[in-house]
């Protein structure tokens, strides 16, 4: 894609005053925005700091002379150029004149997620936080394509403010074959959530800027029916979640939990303390701390509990360069529920400890580890949410992991009307001669009845 051809378009809507000291510029690719307001000179924001492009003030007739270029402004003060990515945002007066425009420049970047390729084949939701202008909406777009084009899932976007496709009704090609459904008001975006799943089928949802409660609520509905979704919201690290009392329902929810004396002093804590409610909604949190270093944590749950404990958690720096090359450091701390695989005598020392009743993973890396547990199972869940099975298994005190690799695992479940539509899965299983159980309903009390036969 010509990155410049895109910049042109939002320049040859500028007056021709600011056209011939932006196409002169050295630094014309690294604009970030233009700043126009009534009676003050114009400011271009560029990588390196601001400057003033004119020594000329803008008047009502340079403004005007842009609104009539540009797409008609929505309720947000927002509006568009047609097959870009640029972003016009407005201020009124108290009469609702526009008197001041921000232009910001929108660019399709390939390659940016490149640090994070190996999270999108784990098919679990994500959450990117970051400041305002760090670059979300940019990522999400590049995941968008990413998943479509080159993992062939059926992706949908979930276009706000149009800032994901652009200003059409005809997609930007940036997101790839990934399709995109407008939102007339910002109002309507959790409708148009809901409204993708049941009339649309994907695979994967990507909404921009969860904000609001009704919001929250439909990305955990979304997300306990299974469908990855890939999110954004404004925060600098995970600990602004867990204070924002509307976002925090993302990370599974914060209450507070009264201890009974001997569980207070076996904790050394206060007999009120701050515990999470529930599983949360996304499974892997990414805080964009600078345009080329992103803070990871692939489970949230396990970070969550640890930064109410106090605790320091788990996390990866990963940094990517110019020069095509990437760093990833991870802080490994000794702390409740963590440990390493890779060390059987660590297992063994933690687990006897902790007791942990689950162990959740991704893949596994030492087998044998497990052997001498014989009642810990390795589960390939079929068309069931992981967020069920770790509530309703917790609660029945099975030890179990799940895995995404059916060759790994020791049994599949999964629901009764959904394997018998799978014949590839059963010639699977028993040429690997792993067993499939299937479960009518999915309740704690069917999957209580399954793991008796079962032992």
């Amino acid at each position: 894609m010509n990155l410049n051809h895109d910049l042109e378009k939002l320049i040859e809507n500028l007056p021709v005053f600011l056209q011939n000291h932006l196409n002169k510029h050295n630094s014309k690719d690294q604009l970030i925005e233009i700043v126009l307001d009534l009676g003050r000179r114009p400011e271009a924001r560029f990588l390196s700091g601001p400057e003033y492009l004119s020594q000329k003030i803008i008047s009502w007739q340079d403004i005007d002379f842009i609104v009539k270029r540009v797409s008609r402004f929505s309720n947000e003060n927002r509006a568009g150029i047609e097959k870009t990515f640029h972003r016009i945002s407005c201020i009124r007066n108290r009469q609702f004149l526009i008197n001041g425009l921000t232009c910001r420049v929108g660019r399709a970047m390939f390659g940016t997620i490149s640090v994070i390729r190996d999270l999108l084949e784990y098919e679990k939701s994500i959450l990117i936080l970051g400041k305002p202008g760090v670059g979300k909406t940019t990522i999400i777009r590049e995941i968008g394509r990413v998943l479509a084009d080159e993992m062939e899932k059926r992706v949908i976007i979930i276009d706000t403010s149009n800032e994901i496709a652009g200003d059409s009704d005809i997609p930007h090609s940036g997101i790839g074959r990934a399709r995109r459904m407008q939102v007339p008001n910002t109002d309507l975006q959790h409708h148009i959530m809901i409204e993708a799943i049941e009339n649309h089928m994907p695979q994967v949802i990507i909404i921009d800027e969860i904000g609001t409660d009704l919001e929250v609520l439909a990305a955990r509905t979304i997300a306990e029916k299974g469908v990855q979704l890939v999110g954004t919201t404004h925060g600098n690290c995970l600990k602004n979640l867990i204070k924002n009392p509307i976002l925090a329902d993302l990370i599974g929810g914060i209450e507070y939990v009264t201890l009974s004396d001997d569980e207070a002093k076996r904790r050394g804590t206060q007999k009120s303390i701050l515990e999470r409610k529930s599983y949360p909604t996304f499974e892997i949190i990414i805080e964009i701390n600078s345009s080329n270093s992103w803070t990871i944590h692939e489970d949230v749950k396990t970070s969550v509990d640890l930064s109410l404990r106090n605790n320091l958690a788990i996390n990866q720096l990963r940094q990517f360069f110019l020069a095509h090359k990437i760093e990833i450091k991870c802080q490994s701390l000794k702390t409740y529920h963590s440990f390493s695989l890779e060390n059987q005598n660590n297992f063994n020392e933690i687990f006897n400890q902790t007791g942990v009743p689950w162990i959740y993973m991704n893949g596994i890396k030492n087998d044998q580890i497990f052997q001498k547990y014989s009642k810990i199972f390795i589960i390939y869940p079929y068309s069931i949410s992981n967020n069920f099975l770790k509530e309703a298994l917790s609660k029945i005190r099975v030890k179990f992991i799940l895995t995404t690799n059916i060759t790994k695992a020791s049994l599949i479940i999964g629901s009764k009307r959904q394997l018998k539509q799978n014949f590839n899965l059963k010639k699977l299983a028993n040429k690997k001669k792993i067993p499939v159980y299937s479960v009518n309903q999915l309740t704690i009390y069917e999957l209580t009845k399954l793991f008796k036969n079962v032992v």
